[in-house]
């Protein structure tokens, strides 16, 4: 058995979901394990239905967790395979009266104090924006819902959440025509499977094996493009 959790506040990575009327956890992440164990019946995900914010999942000592941004730090604790499983673009969110535009990081260190990114607490894109000097940022919120409310609030200028999933997350927030969406991809970034190095090495050989099988057979794509919003 392979553990693991279905990462909160992270969709569409895992979603809500409703199956034979019952609540249950969905997404790109339990359609790639179902696709693992397909092809690996001698690997079987346990706990997926289960939620947990990001910390706990790297605190709980995980097997595995799905759709990690490589990072230094994580690369110490995690064994990475080396097949990124989807590619996500970084947007910045404002209010809908901001006519605000930016087409650089720069044009946003110029606003100084009135430039202020709102993101996710324990997200790795946090270290990458603070790596990039100048900005000045808030990560203390725990959901995409509460960033949002503080964009409105004026607690901040933008909100940096990743696409495919910040549109969802308007939508689920009730803020749909509040907020929009700037049209710069910000920043690109590959998101993988890392498992933990104390998984069995025979283990880790199979999920690796399955996961270049179904990049190969173009698999992996297609059912990213399942979540493309």
């Amino acid at each position: 058995m392979i553990r693991t959790a279905a990462q909160e506040a992270s969709e569409p990575k895992f979603i809500s979901i409703t199956v034979d009327g019952k609540p249950a956890v969905g997404g790109i992440c339990i359609d790639i394990m179902r696709a693992i164990e397909a092809i690996e019946p001698a690997i079987k995900f346990t706990g997926d239905q289960e939620w947990l914010p990001l910390a706990r999942m790297q605190s709980n000592q995980m097997d595995a967790i799905c759709g990690l941004l490589y990072t230094k730090e994580r690369a110490l604790k995690y064994e990475y395979v080396d097949i990124p499983l989807f590619s996500v673009s970084y947007m910045l969110v404002v209010r809908a009266d901001d006519e605000i535009q930016v087409s650089d990081w720069d044009d946003i260190r110029k606003l100084g104090s009135e430039g202020v990114i709102l993101s996710m607490h324990n997200f790795a894109i946090n270290d990458y924006l603070k790596n990039l000097g100048g900005l000045q940022l808030d990560t203390t919120a725990v959901s995409s819902r509460s960033n949002l409310n503080k964009l409105l609030a004026r607690r901040g200028r933008f909100y940096c959440h990743r696409s495919p999933g910040i549109v969802a997350e308007i939508r689920k927030a009730g803020l749909e025509g509040k907020v929009r969406i700037l049209p710069k991809v910000m920043l690109k970034e590959q998101l993988y499977m890392v498992l933990s190095k104390n998984l069995g090495s025979e283990q880790i050989k199979r999920i690796k094996t399955a996961i270049t099988q179904l990049d190969s057979q173009g698999i992996l794509a297609r059912l990213f493009e399942k979540y493309q919003e």
